[in-house]
């Protein structure tokens, strides 16, 4: 909990022209990370963002270095202006309350420019050179490798399935065993690796002047760029048709410069994995943390999951309890 007149004397150190102005904080709500945000309104036309971080997740605290150096690299994100890290506190640009998920209604025609924007700007991550990606390492949370795939997947099996579902453990742990998963993990892990966002979907990219800027990147690490891109194709928040995401995964493709023989393959399992993970995150923050909020985007996942699952060998067993989950499984 900030206490606000302790903190208002220090934005008035760190901004004199602050001293006369009342100074006041608006909450916003954001996500599940366990950080708070607030707006700071300087003049009528001129705000920026506080954010109040405590160590319950080692990644929220390196937040601020990967911001700086996703500017320095010419990648678009917030500007960090002061960073107090013994009371845990940012301030940085304020790039307004426009993300992707608000153009959700919008046409195809409205939304594709604004989607091929932030596939350009996560691209440049995706493409960055190692000796510049390895200054950043240090601040950067562990690499995908397999250990990381089966703990996705153990999540999706302990908090949606179990925690949300109330599937029973014998059958979580004859799933658990599938060879096929274990196959996917592996084989995800052959692959060289790149920086990866980790969470690239609608909510986390702030649209502005017509440009896509990338939020929530604590979690960035190295990994696969079809991640990413799946991320944002099974978006939960957001559905595409698989015409959109046809487009999007062909604009990407050629915004690189070419094609990868393996990228169909690695997106369908990527896709398989980024799902599992998002599930397991609206069981664990819906009924864990207690936020009910998160649970309503488990019904768009499990119906992508259950689509990608089909399309996979070996996951007959998943597809099952997936369909008998289904509204009409029953």
């Amino acid at each position: 909990m900030i206490e606000l007149e302790a903190l208002r004397r220090q934005m008035r150190l760190l901004f004199p022209r602050l001293e006369e102005a009342e100074i006041n904080l608006t909450p916003i709500e954001k996500g599940g990370s366990g950080r708070k945000f607030y707006r700071i309104q300087l003049s009528p036309d001129e705000s920026i963002i506080l954010v109040n971080y405590t160590r319950e997740r080692e990644e929220n605290a390196r937040f601020v270095e990967i911001a700086r150096f996703l500017t320095e690299q010419g990648i678009r994100a917030p500007r960090i202006y002061l960073h107090d890290p013994a009371e845990g506190l940012i301030w940085m640009e304020d790039l307004g309350d426009c993300d992707l998920w608000s153009y959700r209604n919008e046409t195809w025609r409205v939304r594709r420019p604004l989607y091929e924007s932030a596939l350009t700007t996560v691209r440049k991550l995706h493409q960055m050179p190692k000796e510049e990606a390895k200054k950043i390492e240090p601040y950067l949370s562990a690499s995908f490798n397999e250990a990381l795939y089966r703990w996705e997947q153990g999540y999706f099996f302990q908090h949606c399935l179990g925690g949300r579902f109330g599937v029973d453990g014998s059958v979580l742990r004859k799933l658990a065993t599938l060879p096929a998963l274990r196959k996917i993990a592996l084989r995800l892990a052959s692959f060289p690796r790149v920086l990866v966002h980790r969470d690239f979907q609608s909510q986390n990219l702030i649209v502005r002047q017509g440009q896509a800027y990338l939020i929530d990147f604590q979690g960035m690490r190295p990994g696969l760029a079809e991640y990413d891109l799946a991320s944002l194709l099974y978006d939960p928040y957001v559905s595409l048709t698989s015409k959109e995401q046809a487009e999007l995964s062909i604009f990407y493709q050629e915004a690189g410069g070419g094609r990868d023989s393996s990228f169909a393959e690695k997106l369908r399992l990527s896709a398989l994995q980024r799902l599992m993970q998002a599930l397991g995150a609206y069981g664990y923050l819906g009924i864990t943390k207690g936020n009910p909020a998160f649970l309503a985007h488990i019904p768009a996942a499990m119906e992508s999951l259950g689509r990608v699952a089909a399309e996979i060998e070996g996951l007959g067993p998943l597809r099952t309890v997936l369909q008998s989950l289904s509204p009409g499984g029953h």
